[in-house]
């Protein structure tokens, strides 16, 4: 890996899946998640996997949620690959897309949202 990759992430890097997420893929996924936040509270991450702005969000609040004690179930959308989905998401929970963007919902319903630097575990709480 160059000095570059490390500094700025290269491209195996996104290639790695972290067990901490449960993959968006699928409107399926999407449906899924969205009716488990009626039984506990869910959280999506939107991640441009493009964009140095949102690698460096997604790895400090990766090692936030990590260190912290949260009670919700998180979930990972790729926003480049599943750019349809996250359409989906804005439309049917009425919250204008952002990336990277960390959305809690609870009921169904976007409870609380932060994009960009603002985002972090204790959101999740």
């Amino acid at each position: 890996m160059s000095f570059f990759d490390k500094i700025f992430g290269g491209k195996e890097e996104g290639s790695e899946k972290n067990p901490l997420w449960k993959y968006i893929q699928s409107e399926e996924d999407l449906n899924k998640a969205i009716e488990n936040s009626f039984t506990s509270k869910i959280a999506i991450f939107k991640h441009s996997t493009s964009c140095f702005i949102s690698k460096t969000v997604l790895k400090n609040f990766e090692k936030e949620i990590e260190n912290s004690d949260h009670k919700a179930e998180l979930y990972f959308l790729d926003l480049l690959a599943h750019r349809s989905i996250s359409n989906k998401i804005a439309s049917d929970l009425k919250i204008r897309h952002e990336s990277p963007q960390l959305l809690v919902i609870e009921n169904g319903k976007v409870i609380n949202s932060a994009s960009h630097q603002h985002i972090s575990a204790d959101q999740i709480v």
